[in-house]
């Protein structure tokens, strides 16, 4: 079973918050809020976004990059982990 569908009910909370703050955003420029308020609630769906993108990546390299018929060497575990790391980094 794919990880998204293994996930789904956390991903969808997720994007539905995301959907909420997206919302938010366009009812701050409707209601012609100043740049501050309307850069602020720009930078909180872009950390969203991104906080999406990195759960969706790191299950992807946990499930279909590092071959689990088999068991990982240390090396490839290592690696895997690394991979994560520098991509929580990134995206957060």
């Amino acid at each position: 079973m794919p990880h998204t569908v293994r996930n789904k009910a956390k991903l969808l909370a997720r994007i539905r918050r995301l959907q909420g703050q997206i919302e938010g955003l366009a009812k701050a420029v409707e209601e012609e809020r100043g740049c501050t308020p309307v850069l602020h609630l720009i930078a909180a769906c872009h950390g969203a976004i991104a906080g999406l993108m990195f759960e969706v990546v790191e299950g992807h390299i946990r499930e279909h990059v590092m071959d689990t018929s088999h068991t990982p060497t240390s090396d490839q575990s290592e690696a895997a982990e690394e991979l994560i790391d520098v991509l929580k980094t990134y995206l957060k």
